[in-house]
């Protein structure tokens, strides 16, 4: 990704980290990986429901997302809002104490994002590309600093003020708040970071209970530029792997 600061508001469970200057890297294969530590807490934001952004149309803010009390029943923007053409392209998260590899995943060359299940007047899944199940081990709800590699393309048109909006959930309960500022992405260019959150040691009895309720744990990822929502991810995750 390209030069970013980043902003972390961690609730209940998980407390934010101060803003570090990025450090760099060589990544492999040549170019810059930048490293980025999330910022404290924001203020809290007026709740808001997904009913009254969804009545904004396209006039969706980044302090509309973080008034959300739950997660979503829906998207929040159509994949054709996404005009920049940014393109997630790979992904991992690690542990940073001892270098594991957590999970990681890159989309193949030349990947159709068509859905094969769409008739034939070309229908297309609306959540296809946008939707993300995971599992992990229970070990994973231990760990005190996490790596989060991500890679991704720009159209041609310049990104000015790239930003993501995170909100994890446990049955719609707000665990946590990521907040980072990608800053600006010049066209046709393909960008790298790696964005590092610092985690407490959770409570014995959130880990049991998430453990014993996989996929009750969700996110809604937010994706502006300028101020406008472009892009709207979700996943769901469980913590039973192993079992």
């Amino acid at each position: 990704m390209s030069s970013q600061s980043s902003r972390n508001d961690f609730a209940a469970t998980v407390n934010g980290s101060d803003a570090a200057v990025p450090g760099r890297d060589r990544k492999s294969g040549g170019g810059v990986l930048k490293k980025l530590k999330s910022r404290k807490n924001q203020p809290d934001r007026r709740p808001v429901t997904e009913d009254e952004l969804r009545a904004l149309g396209k006039d969706i803010t980044p302090d509309g997302v973080l008034g959300l009390r739950s997660v979503t029943r829906d998207y929040l923007c159509k994949p054709e809002d996404n005009i920049y053409n940014i393109d997630f392209i790979r992904f991992k998260i690690r542990d940073l104490e001892t270098n594991t590899v957590l999970f990681e995943i890159a989309k193949p060359p030349n990947c159709d994002l068509l859905d094969e299940d769409g008739d034939e007047n070309g229908d297309v899944d609306s959540s296809a590309g946008r939707f993300v199940r995971y599992q992990f081990t229970p070990a994973f709800l231990r760990l005190r600093t996490v790596g989060a590699t991500v890679e991704f393309t720009v159209g041609e048109r310049p990104v000015q003020n790239f930003r993501m909006i995170e909100r994890h959930y446990f049955q719609d309960r707000l665990l946590k708040n990521f907040d980072f500022d990608f800053g600006f992405c010049i066209p046709n260019s393909r960008n790298t970071c790696e964005h590092i959150y610092e985690f407490p040691q959770l409570p014995e009895d959130m880990i049991r209970q998430m453990v014993e309720h996989p996929y009750e744990t969700r996110s809604d990822s937010f994706y502006f530029v300028d101020n406008k929502l472009i892009m709207h991810n979700k996943a769901d995750y469980a913590y039973n792997g192993g079992q």
